[in-house]
């Protein structure tokens, strides 16, 4: 008979060390004992793999010598003993068979039940008397520590943003201020700049006139992106700096710990000047890059064609533009690791290109992402008060639309003043996406949410127990 696992068959061997039907001792006239029960093929057809199945009339035929009571479980399919705990009802559809004795995880537990409580099985088999549903004791991985702006584990595009935003909206006076101090100044440079230096430079007469020369409008587009240029450059240069100064407060943030303006100047004072040494570096390289990419065209217009010298400096300028898009991915968290791992130029550098490595697609596509939204939000603040800037300017807002209106002090003081509102939302997230994007690319790399986790004092953290912030 075929036994199912956790339960035996009472009288399944035979107690007298003989198999049902063996004839019983014979006496002195050679006469053997009671007849035995027909052999199974002869008897009614009985469903032997039930466990709750008997033979008929099996009181009277059942071997005296029965186990000791409590040895065996009472068949669950005819009457059970009085006081016996009913067994469970038989699994429903999509169950498979149960394995053999003692096999699995342990979940099959004594007769009446899979796996009573605290038996060491999964919490999906319940207590004797049934089953219980299906994932009811296993609730998925605990939640991560989250003692701050952001979950303690592998970030997604969203979180980044968010931790970001939240970390501006937690830490305000901080982070306005720092915002505040660092648009102001940049935008002081560029509104002197402009006014003193390239306004003579934003004459585009040869753009609008069609008898113009190749190299006349060689000249203009030179002149423009000298300008386009200088306000890139001096915008880089507050935006590094103001991710300098915002790394400390998005660090604490992340630790669910304030940071005061004084605290986060202390804290970043000591690598201000590497900071700026890897700025001019990174800047560097990139005139290197473009510089190589446009000189052969200006060598071919230097030397008496100018339109086929215009061309070629065209096709090498769009050259360096992804060779210096490929760099400035590279190196796009040097600026975070020199800050918090007090590191040297070159070593901030190098830790940058280690992390990057392999996730220059996703950090490019953050890092645009990011870019956008600071683009959109900048855009819908600064041409409100260019608008504002251009009609209290010689010619009116139609004289800047169409090129004709000079562009004096009032249109850089008005427009500026925009910049620097825009520049106090455009800090705090690219400074914030830039340290977040840094902090989960260690996490997922090195393991740092367990470092982090202990310095925000999260008990339990990483030993699959619960977690909770301090």
């Amino acid at each position: 008979m075929k036994d199912t696992p956790g339960w035996a068959s009472p009288g399944s061997a035979p107690s007298d060390g003989r198999g049902p039907g063996t004839p019983g001792p014979a006496d002195a006239s050679g006469h053997t004992g009671p007849a035995q029960p027909a052999p199974p093929e002869q008897q009614p057809e009985q469903p032997v793999d039930r466990p709750g199945a008997q033979p008929q009339g099996a009181g009277v035929k059942w071997s005296k010598e029965q186990p000791p009571a409590g040895q065996w479980s009472a068949p669950t399919g005819g009457q059970s003993a009085p006081g016996a705990t009913p067994p469970p009802p038989p699994p429903g559809p999509g169950w498979g068979a149960q394995p053999p004795a003692g096999a699995g995880h342990g979940g099959y537990g004594p007769p009446g039940g899979y796996g009573p409580p605290g038996s060491g099985g999964y919490g999906g088999y319940g207590a004797p008397g049934g089953y219980t549903p299906w994932g009811a004791g296993w609730g998925g991985p605990p939640p991560a520590a989250k003692p701050g702006v952001i979950p303690l584990r592998p970030l997604g595009v969203g979180e980044i943003l968010d931790g970001a935003v939240s970390t501006m909206r937690a830490h305000w006076r901080t982070v306005l201020g720092i915002s505040l101090v660092v648009a102001v100044v940049t935008e002081i440079v560029i509104v002197l700049v402009q006014g003193l230096a390239l306004n003579d430079l934003a004459n585009s007469d040869a753009l609008n006139n069609p008898n113009a020369t190749p190299g006349e409008l060689f000249r203009v587009m030179g002149d423009s992106l000298i300008g386009t240029g200088f306000v890139f450059v001096v915008s880089t240069i507050g935006t590094v700096l103001a991710t300098a100064l915002l790394t400390t407060v998005t660090s604490r943030a992340v630790l669910g710990k304030p940071v005061r303006l004084g605290e986060a100047w202390r804290d970043a004072r000591p690598q201000v000047l590497k900071l700026f040494g890897l700025i001019l570096l990174l800047l560097l390289i990139g005139v290197v890059v473009f510089g190589v990419g446009i000189l052969p065209g200006i060598l071919v217009a230097a030397s008496g064609s100018p339109v086929g010298g215009f061309a070629l400096a065209l096709l090498g300028g769009l050259g360096a533009g992804v060779v210096a898009v490929w760099l400035a991915v590279r190196f796009s968290l040097a600026s975070p690791a020199l800050m918090l791992e007090k590191q040297g130029i070159r070593q901030a550098m190098s830790r940058s290109a280690k992390l990057v490595r392999g996730s220059w697609w996703r950090v490019l596509g953050i890092q645009l992402l990011a870019g956008v939204i600071v683009g959109v939000v900048s855009a819908v603040i600064a041409i409100p008060f260019s608008l504002i800037a251009a009609a209290f300017s010689g010619g009116g807002i139609s004289g800047l639309l169409n090129g004709s209106g000079g562009l004096g002090w009032t249109y850089f003081v008005i427009s500026g003043i925009g910049a620097v509102i825009a520049s106090m939302i455009k800090f705090p997230i690219s400074a914030g996406v830039t340290v977040l994007l840094y902090i989960d690319q260690r996490i997922r790399r090195e393991a740092l949410d367990l470092e982090l986790a202990r310095a925000a004092g999260v008990q339990g953290y990483g030993s699959g127990t619960p977690v909770s912030g301090s």
